[in-house]
């Protein structure tokens, strides 16, 4: 599997994961909050903070109608409006991130967007619904900048065909993100697994755009399956008006997943199987060998009453448990004091 560098940060396997913290709209059209959500992340250990920047002129038709799931008795295109990023926000907000050592990454939505905040960002990411825009897709690819490409609705011949447009324009930068589009998604519909099929399929990062409300199970789920990159909505508080803030976890909710996730890289190792440092005392204490029993002189028979299999402790190891049943019935070669370990120079 390739590797990707995002601002000079390598992302995929053998790396620590790449946690996305996804401030999107939750600005609520205030840059004082943009800023607030930028500290909040910086706060929680992410790596990088993203909005979102989009034109409703350019997502919706003014007629579009209401979104059902939204449940709010207004145009999506309305709600749209009223959740753009001002671009004059691009240079401070990414100025902020700076400042605070956090990449500044944002979803472009059109060309125009893509070509104003190119300068600005390390890598562009893709939403799910853009996925499919293969123009869109190609700009952003021709740009040379990683790609960082969510799949929510979308099969896997779908997947494929954008990778594919991705790399006839000579760029092999590409991330996959398994994401379902749903929010907030419940647990039973993260299909995480899908993570490793993507990593599989297309011999790229993958990783988890999470939209449950849970902030650990799908993210912690994900590391254990081999995520290369994580990405999770967050709000000051669930309370804000707007339609992201409800699914979206709260500041000490984000900073629990990201502690999560790297308890949960250090807990999976390497997957090498040998003793660890930290082990060796007990390995040499609590494992076992051959003991006599009680004194045992020379060309005394070794048997259960004189010898045993105990746990060596302090007084060293002698012939391994393997080799128990092949001395009973050999005699001693010397005097054995009790509880000394049996070595092989001491049976003929």
């Amino acid at each position: 599997m390739t590797t990707v560098s995002i601002g000079g940060r390598r992302v995929g396997d053998g790396e620590p994961c790449f946690c996305i913290a996804e401030a999107g709209s939750n600005h609520n059209g205030s840059l004082d909050m943009a800023r607030r959500l930028i500290d909040v992340a910086v706060e929680a250990g992410a790596d990088a903070v993203k909005f979102q920047l989009f034109r409703a002129d350019r997502l919706y038709p003014r007629g579009a109608g209401r979104s059902e799931y939204l449940k709010l008795d207004r145009s999506i295109y309305d709600i749209i409006a009223e959740m753009e990023l001002p671009y004059e926000w691009i240079e401070p907000l990414a100025e902020h991130c700076g400042a605070g050592g956090v990449m500044f990454l944002a979803s472009v939505f059109d060309e125009d967007a893509a070509d104003r905040i190119e300068r600005y960002v390390p890598a562009f990411k893709v939403a799910s619904y853009e996925m499919t825009h293969i123009p869109l897709v190609r700009h952003l690819a021709r740009k040379g900048k990683p790609l960082i490409i969510s799949t929510g609705t979308a099969h896997l011949d779908e997947v494929r065909e954008t990778v594919e447009e991705v790399r006839r324009t000579g760029n092999e930068d590409v991330i996959l993100m398994q994401c379902t589009a749903s929010y907030p998604a419940p647990l039973d519909a993260l299909n995480v697994r899908a993570v490793q099929t993507l990593k599989q399929t297309f011999g790229v990062p993958a990783g988890l755009s999470d939209h449950s409300r849970d902030p650990i199970v799908g993210p912690v789920a994900a590391i254990a399956l081999g995520a290369n990159i994580l990405e999770k909505h967050y709000t000051l508080d669930n309370d804000l008006p707007g339609p992201d803030h409800r699914f979206a976890v709260e500041p000490h909710e984000l900073k629990a997943m990201i502690q999560a996730v790297r308890n949960t890289e250090r807990a999976l190792g390497t997957g090498e199987k040998a003793p660890l440092a930290i082990e060796q005392e007990l390995r040499g204490f609590a494992r076992r060998s051959v003991f006599a029993l009680r004194d045992i002189d020379p060309d005394d028979v070794f048997s259960s009453a004189n010898v045993a299999v105990l746990r060596c402790g302090n007084l060293g190891a002698g012939l391994p448990p393997r080799e128990y049943p092949a001395l009973l019935g050999r005699r001693a070669a010397r005097r054995i004091p009790a509880e000394s370990p049996i070595h092989a120079e001491d049976v003929r």
